[in-house]
């Protein structure tokens, strides 16, 4: 994937038209050199995904707990179902439930 970029002022065609070739990569408009917005797929996010990347609140809440997690460790998704009480799903087999 290669992400492409265009200056504002040459980016005279329709946005639907840009949005159209998402699938080549992202493409960066830029004014005068500087980064402002970027058009990209969508794939595998929902607009709360979008929203939350967008929060400094949120963020900073993300980066407190990497450093905690990098310091101080953390638990596996086991050892948190184990501390909750979970019980691990059954997997099926190709004959149905056993």
């Amino acid at each position: 994937m290669t992400v492409r970029t265009i200056d504002i002022n040459e980016a005279t065609n329709p946005l639907a038209q840009y949005a159209q070739q998402v699938a080549a990569g992202p493409l960066v408009i830029t004014v005068e050199g500087q980064p402002v917005a970027v058009i990209m797929s969508f794939e595998n996010m929902d607009m709360e995904t979008i929203a939350l990347s967008n929060q400094p609140q949120f963020l900073a809440i993300i980066e407190r707990s990497r450093q905690r997690q990098q310091h101080d460790g953390g638990l596996t998704s086991e050892q948190m179902r184990a501390r909750l009480a979970i019980k691990p799903k059954l997997k099926e087999t190709s004959k149905g439930k056993s």
